[in-house]
């Protein structure tokens, strides 16, 4: 086993059990309740579906960049939120069972929307298109035993031990918190052999600076999209971290597997360094100024 995937088992891992502990703070009255109120959900699902991608072309329109990074930015853009979004949207008392709902949704709307976004991204910026579809199998299992499995285990042990579950959720958000860190240290610092980015200076100096006016501007959209629809606090916040912090994963293999081009690979590096810590630093001013209305 190699050192790369040694990492990427590892970060699985991790992330796997980050999900069984967001879970720990489910119940399934959460999810009722956004059955019988769908509004956030549907306009949380537009916002991700609709109004990413268009950030995305919007930016490269007028961005001086190579046309490879411009489709790896589009790439991105229609990856969803994962794992690490459900738990930032858990860390930062977001609505957890909408976080949930949405990625369990659009791990099934990106099959039959990414291969077309995608083309239009291949078209527009480098006049070509190609034959693109998604493994089925692949897409879904990360989601479901990655994400969805996970929870619903921790959700079960709140259901059945509830005094256990609520003594661990606490500590066990930390421990949470502090493995993340260690996964996003690796991934910055550790050469590419073994498991790290393996971004040049001039990578980063280059994409940088689009990659974060889109990470932000996708943080302020999800949020203020929502306020306009008039949703909860919560759900706000819930939809930020949803928009601002992509599948990187995915985005990895639709660039690298399925197009063979390292080069659309590399915003998804970049932007996977700094998305995390930068949702941190906007969930956190949100609630700090938030006012109840």
């Amino acid at each position: 086993m190699t050192a790369t995937t040694i990492v990427d088992v590892a970060v699985g891992g991790v992330l796997g059990l980050v999900m069984f502990g967001v879970g720990l703070s489910l119940t399934l009255s959460d999810f009722i309740h956004i059955v019988k109120h769908p509004r956030a959900f549907f306009s949380a699902l537009g916002a991700q579906m609709i109004g990413l991608p268009l950030i995305a072309f919007l930016i490269c329109m007028v961005a001086p960049l190579p046309a490879e990074i411009k489709v790896g930015l589009i790439i991105l853009s229609v990856s969803p939120g994962g794992a690490t979004s459900g738990f930032l949207t858990y860390l930062w008392k977001g609505n957890v069972a909408l976080s949930l709902s949405l990625t369990s949704v659009n791990s099934f709307l990106t099959l039959f929307s990414i291969p077309v976004l995608v083309n239009v991204g291949l078209r527009v910026f480098m006049g070509r298109e190609t034959e693109l579809h998604l493994p089925f199998w692949e897409t879904v299992s990360h989601i479901f035993f990655i994400t969805m499995i996970p929870a619903t285990l921790g959700l079960l042990l709140r259901r059945n031990f509830p005094v256990f579950a609520e003594r661990i959720s606490k500590p066990a958000k930390y421990v949470m918190l502090v493995l993340l860190g260690v996964v996003f240290t690796i991934k910055l610092f550790a050469g590419e052999s073994h498991g790290g980015a393996g971004l040049s200076a001039h990578d980063f100096a280059l994409i940088t600076p689009f990659a974060l006016l889109q990470n932000a501007s996708c943080l302020f959209f999800g949020y203020f999209f929502m306020k306009w629809m008039g949703t909860p606090h919560a759900s706000r916040i819930t939809a930020a971290m949803e928009s601002g912090v992509q599948n990187t994963t995915l985005a990895f293999l639709i660039a690298s597997n399925m197009l063979g081009n390292q080069e659309m690979v590399k915003p998804a590096l970049v932007y996977s360094l700094y998305s995390f810590w930068t949702a941190c630093l906007f969930a956190y001013t949100a609630n700090r100024l938030y006012v109840p209305e």
